[in-house]
């Protein structure tokens, strides 16, 4: 089972301050990898969630998911270890 989350109809404020807690909440869990789900749209989402990603200190890497994944609409997150981030 994969730990989602899912920001339709979010703002993009709203679900950069979900992602964060749901980041969080993933790696005190022990979870290595997640997923986002923002679905296609105009991108405007996607982008901002992206860009995000990029400079969160506990994610090791992120990509949009293959097409059996949601394609796309979904991002998928590898998480560091709680030991190795700072």
């Amino acid at each position: 089972m994969l730990y989602e989350l899912d920001l339709h109809r979010m703002t993009v404020d709203e679900a950069l301050y979900a992602c964060d807690k749901f980041l969080r909440d993933a790696q005190i869990t022990g979870l290595y990898q997640v997923v986002i789900i923002h679905g296609k749209g105009t991108g405007v989402l996607r982008d901002a969630v992206s860009r995000y990603l990029s400079r969160h200190p506990i994610v090791s890497s992120h990509r949009y998911g293959r097409k059996e994944e949601g394609g796309e609409g979904v991002t998928v997150v590898e998480l560091r270890s709680r030991n190795n981030y700072k």
